[in-house]
This record gives structure tokens, sequence and C-alpha cells, in this order.
């Protein structure tokens, strides 16, 4: 994701995965008082979930190769 880190791309990758994994788990997962969950918690949540998936089959597993 980070090709400018040099060596630090590793780790730049794991704090990105662990920042947007975070978003992702609280934006989908929230639920209101009453139980209802809100669509903007649901819509920054999976907008985070794509960024997550993405750089972790593209960047550290290397599964998927777009270019």
């Amino acid at each position: 994701m980070f090709e400018a880190a040099g060596e630090l791309e590793p780790l730049v990758n794991l704090l990105f995965l662990i920042g947007t994994g975070a978003v992702a788990w609280h934006g989908i997962k929230f639920r209101d008082e009453d139980g209802n969950a809100e669509w903007v918690h649901l819509l920054f949540g999976c907008i985070a979930a794509v960024f997550f998936f993405g750089v972790l089959f593209q960047d550290v597993l290397g599964v998927v190769n777009v270019f």
C-alpha cells in the first residue's frame, strides 16, 4: 500500500489493518439504545471493511494482483 515506506511497509500495513479493522468492527456492530443500526455507522463500517480486505488480500497476503 505504501511503497514509499520502504522497509517499514509491513508495519504501516499492520497499523492500517488495525485501524480500519477497528472502524469496520465498530461501524458494523454498533446499535443504539433501541437495538437499531444507524445507517451512517453501517456505511462507514462497510467502507472501512472494503479497505481492510483490499489491503489484506493485496498487500499483506499477495492473493490479488491488480496491476
